[in-house]
């Protein structure tokens, strides 16, 4: 939590998610200091995307928002079966459409155009042309020369 937002117990908060449901009110959140649950939220007026403004249900004054400066909120992983999760693909065994494996999953790169799969060779293959998902495996389409060193 960056700081403190007025008398109340509000703080502010930057969120690094995708998901709008983690600054919904009753959303829990654990820190070194136990469970925090939201009670009201709204968006941080301004550019800077993911800050909120943050009220946490027993936290309703200024010193009780100062002691949450700094924290780290973690949150339980959603289950969403539509969604890929990077550490579900760490470690995934990269295969062609013709059943050819290319490598494994080395790591995920954020990339702008598209995410990129590092395999273990060093090839980079954006997400985008992943055209299946198996437990353990990825199945890629990619166009001819890229995968040449």
């Amino acid at each position: 939590m960056a700081k403190p937002h007025g008398l109340h117990g509000e703080v502010v908060v930057e969120l690094y998610t995708d998901r709008p449901e983690r600054s919904c009110p009753g959303s829990r959140f654990t820190t070194v200091l136990g469970e925090l649950r939201i009670e009201r939220s709204q968006r941080f007026p301004g550019r800077l995307p993911g800050r909120w403004i943050i009220a946490f249900d027993g936290i309703v004054d200024r010193a009780g928002a100062e002691r949450v400066r700094g924290v780290v909120l973690s949150a339980a992983p959603l289950v969403d079966g539509d969604a890929w999760w990077v550490h579900e693909l760490i470690g995934a065994a990269v295969l062609q459409t013709d059943g050819v494996t290319v490598g494994t999953v080395r790591s995920v790169l954020a990339n702008p155009a598209s995410d990129l799969l590092e395999l273990d060779s060093g090839a980079l293959i954006p997400l985008r042309f992943v055209v299946e998902r198996r437990p353990g495996a990825v199945v890629v389409e990619v166009p001819p020369g890229l995968l040449d060193v």
